[in-house]
């Protein structure tokens, strides 16, 4: 099955249009979401991205902040390299932590964390490749609590994901987070679909 990998301008709706669809086109995308999220260790959560998620998004901000064609063209610029080119996954990962303090000081610890996450399938480790619009750690070594990977798969390892039977790891090599957890199969299983 062929993805659609890029948005184009004719297909955001109009904020009118979308207006009329928005709250069973929320409702759709946030039961979809929910085989779209891994927790990885105590702070860390990835979204996986792909079109519908997307163009989802392009068309709230575009709804929220009313900035017509303008704004449009910017949001397909923003969020157009975060869509799955067919023989990867991308996810945005979020590093929550609600105390400030600790986050400062937890942030401060995760220098080039975004460098560290993997796939890994039966033991086969996919490297992320870091969303390269800018650096998501700061010169002084604090790292950024919103990051954007890429993780490029070959396609004898989108078969092995596909197939259901290889046990699938999602995680971190960072030295000062280095959780790992097995992807869930109803994760997997919605990811398969990412794929050319």
């Amino acid at each position: 099955m062929n993805q659609k990998h890029n948005l184009t301008p004719g297909d955001i709706l109009t904020p009118e249009e979308y207006g009329k669809i928005r709250m069973e086109s929320r409702k759709k995308i946030s039961e979809r979401k929910r085989n779209r999220r891994v927790d990885v260790g105590p702070y860390v959560t990835f979204y996986f991205e792909n079109y519908e998620t997307m163009w989802c998004q392009v068309h709230e901000m575009v709804y929220i902040e009313k900035g017509g064609a303008e704004q449009v063209k910017q949001e397909l610029e923003a969020y157009n390299p975060l869509i799955p080119k067919g023989q990867e996954l991308v996810a945005t990962f979020m590093i929550e932590i609600d105390d400030p303090a600790r986050r400062k000081y937890i942030l401060g610890s995760l220098g080039g964390v975004e460098e560290s996450a993997f796939i890994s399938i039966s033991g086969e480790r996919i490297m992320g490749a870091p969303e390269a619009d800018q650096d998501r750690t700061r010169s002084d070594g604090k790292a950024s609590a919103v990051q954007f990977v890429h993780f490029p798969f070959t396609r004898p390892q989108i078969e092995a994901f596909r197939s259901g039977i290889a046990q699938v790891i999602i995680g971190f090599t960072h030295p000062a987070y280095g959780h790992m957890t097995i992807l869930p199969e109803p994760v997997r299983a919605e990811l398969a679909g990412d794929f050319d």
